[in-house]
């Protein structure tokens, strides 16, 4: 017989994942604590670290971008000194 899933309001969750931050116990202690899934809260003490770090730092699709452009950034880097070597040649050529 399948358990039913118990729903937890957002009050609760927002409490749950205050108790992690501000005590020195772990997820699993507190989801211990709580009666509650150590998954469970772990993902929700995740998604809070998510929701805090989109506001604050980049979100995930800032951090896809940015190594992209890295990346980008790298390539060019290559072809412009190849370019300088190239021209460099180039000129020593002409001089002969």
């Amino acid at each position: 017989m399948p358990e039913k899933r118990r729903k937890f309001d957002a009050e609760f969750r927002e409490g749950a994942v205050r108790l992690v931050h501000e005590s020195n116990k772990s997820i699993a202690q507190v989801a211990r604590d709580l009666g509650v899934n150590e998954g469970t809260l772990g993902n929700w003490v995740a998604r809070d670290r998510e929701q805090r770090e989109g506001v604050n730092g980049l979100s995930k699709d800032d951090l896809d971008e940015l190594k992209r452009l890295r990346s980008e950034n790298a390539e060019l880097r290559m072809e412009r000194d190849v370019l300088k070597r190239s021209v460099v040649l180039w000129v020593k050529e002409a001089m002969r």
